[in-house]
């Protein structure tokens, strides 16, 4: 969780899997850019920002000049722009406690490396509060039907469940373990650590879902069908 070329990411977001599609750089522009970046406050810049503070995953210059139906040199200026401004804000007497960083992956914010002990402070605090039943079943669903994109978890719950996935991931409960080939997505599933703490060896040892959460057993026996 520290500032580094990983994913970590500062702030709350939305869920991933409403952003999972990944848009084909050979595409025409989206029928749903009805919109001139320009016509917002702050204009580019701000739109960029809006856009990665809502994305879990680092985002390419590309896939950004195409969602905003902008330059590619554009994007890659005021991106670079937002960067600077970050680090010499940081720099300054009111710094931040996160900053824009580019890797092989793309763009994200980090959290800067002088707030890890802020930030492990949170994780310890999130490990250390019970679940909540909107964790519990999204854990459920992922345990009976992994791997799972978070596109297909909201599905099945029937609600945005981008908190829940990412209290999960702090917990160290569930991981990404490779990509969705159609929506380009991360595919979700339980970890080892999962199975220690709910004592079973391997994931055949799961009980029947049916007599816990109805609910979900229901919604997951429709999915199958």
């Amino acid at each position: 969780m520290v500032d580094n070329t990983s994913d970590a990411v500062s702030g709350t977001r939305a869920d991933p899997g409403m952003y999972e599609t990944q848009i084909d750089r050979n595409d025409a522009r989206p029928e749903y850019v009805d919109f001139d970046v320009n016509d917002f406050p702050g204009g580019l810049k701000a739109c960029l920002e809006a856009i990665l503070m809502v994305a879990d995953q680092p985002q390419h210059g590309e896939d950004l000049a195409r969602i905003l139906a902008v330059d590619l040199s554009d994007v890659t200026a005021a991106l670079q722009e937002l960067t600077d401004s970050y680090e010499s804000a940081s720099a300054s007497q009111q710094p931040h406690g996160f900053t824009l960083r580019h890797t092989a992956r793309g763009w994200q914010f980090v959290n800067r490396r002088e707030f890890e002990s802020v930030v492990s402070a949170f994780v310890t605090a999130g490990q250390t509060a019970r679940l909540t039943q909107a964790s519990l079943e999204a854990l459920a669903i992922i345990a009976y039907k992994q791997p799972m994109t978070r596109a297909q978890v909201g599905a099945i719950r029937g609600v945005n469940s981008d908190g829940v996935l990412r209290s999960l991931m702090i917990r160290g409960l569930i991981r990404e373990n490779g990509i969705n080939e159609d929506t380009r997505g991360a595919l979700l599933v339980t970890t080892e650590y999962f199975l220690e703490k709910i004592g079973l060896d391997s994931l055949e040892q799961l009980p029947s879902l049916a007599p816990f959460l109805p609910n979900v057993a229901n919604a997951l026996e429709s999915e199958n069908r």
